[in-house]
């Protein structure tokens, strides 16, 4: 199994209200889900969704974070009450990365979005004619404190 990275008072990964709502779609079809970011070229740069327990994580992967679906405030991690997820129940995605990636990435915030297009053929969410991809930002320097701490 892999291990949690340091900083758990400060949110490292969260979710668009859109890409919420295709978690809360392929977990219809998929049951309990989960993210990895391999870091690698091509496909391999995209955030890769699977049916939770496909993929094996191992010594070389980190847990970012869960992202808590159907609950809570939108931007945060979460689905807004106005989103497809709004009384489906909630329930967590847990978000993972290879240990190299994460040392190139380990200074920045993560938000997983979803945009039109084809992604790669082992993610869940390929025949859906749409993609997750990651868009980040560094973290400001309050957060890297806590991270810090």
């Amino acid at each position: 199994m892999g291990h949690d990275v340091p900083g758990a008072g400060v949110a490292r990964v969260a979710l668009t209200d859109d890409a919420a709502a295709l978690l809360v779609r392929l977990r219809d079809k998929h049951g309990e889900l989960m993210f990895h970011q391999s870091g690698g070229c091509c496909d391999g740069s995209s955030p890769m969704c699977y049916p939770d327990g496909d993929f094996i994580t191992g010594d070389a992967d980190v847990h970012l974070g869960d992202l808590a679906v159907g609950a809570g405030p939108a931007g945060e991690g979460s689905a807004g009450e106005d989103s497809a997820a709004a009384g489906r129940g909630s329930f967590t995605v847990p978000v993972w990365m290879s240990r190299n990636q994460f040392e190139y990435w380990k200074h920045t915030h993560l938000t997983i979005d979803v945009v039109p297009g084809r992604g790669a053929g082992f993610s869940v969410e390929a025949p859906e004619g749409v993609r997750f991809l990651i868009r980040s930002r560094l973290f400001t320097d309050e957060e890297w404190e806590r991270l810090e701490a």
